[in-house]
Formats: C-alpha cells, structure tokens, sequence
C-alpha cells in the first residue's frame, strides 16, 4: 500500500526564482537551511539534508514543473522511490508552489507533508521574504 498528497503554498517569490533555487546546490540550501548537491539536468541525481533525502530529477519544464523521484533513508528497504512534482505559476503575492508527492511508503504519508511545511514551505517564506 502506498500513500500521496498535494499541497500548495503562495511563496513571496516569482516562479522562476523557486524554480533556479531548486535546481541549484547553492540556492536550494539558501532556500531550505539545509545543505545540498543538486546535478540541475534531467537524468541528475540529488541529495539533501545531508542525504536524508535523495533522487533523480525525471523531467523539467522551465520555470513551471520539475518532476523527481525521491527517496528518505527511512524508507522501508525494498520500497520503489517515491515521487514529486513541482508545480509554479504566478499568484497574487507571489508564486503558488504545489508539491504532489506519490508513492510514499504506507503510513509515511502524514510526517513528509509536515516535512514539507516545516523544512520547505517556512524556509522559502522567510528566505524570499527578505528579498
């Protein structure tokens, strides 16, 4: 069994701004607080958090939609990567960035869509917002 989600934030950013941040070493660490190595090509493999968190990039639209697969260490071991897509258009405010996460180990589902509000959604507020 296996878990998804999607959730969405206005982040006081334009999408282009999300989008090069997040495929960038150096932005996604300024962006997160957290440290990463980010190949920005599909076909690149990834790591965060000090390799917490790691996968491949699967697909690339500028400034709109970045597709990943993405894994934790605490997946069970035997488990497929999970999945997430990376959503951006204009919003008032800002941008609205949506995460669609799939195929999240059951029972998993719950902790990553905190994750992604804690270590994402309020870093990005505070970091653009200094902007």
């Amino acid at each position: 069994m296996v878990e998804s989600f999607e959730i969405s934030e206005v982040i006081p950013a334009t999408p282009r701004q999300i989008y090069e941040a997040w495929l960038s070493s150096k932005g996604h660490a300024e962006m997160t607080g957290g440290p990463a190595d980010i190949d920005p090509s599909v076909g690149g493999k990834f790591s965060m958090f000090g390799g917490v968190i790691y996968g491949q990039t699967l697909e690339m639209e500028p400034h709109s939609r970045i597709v990943q697969s993405w894994r934790a260490g605490e997946f069970p071991e035997g488990s497929p990567d999970s999945r997430i897509e990376v959503l951006l258009e204009e919003a008032p405010g800002g941008a609205k960035l949506t995460i669609q996460h799939s195929n999240i180990p059951d029972g998993q589902a719950e902790g990553y869509k905190q994750g992604w509000e804690e270590h994402y959604f309020q870093h990005m507020q505070e970091h653009f917002g200094k902007s």
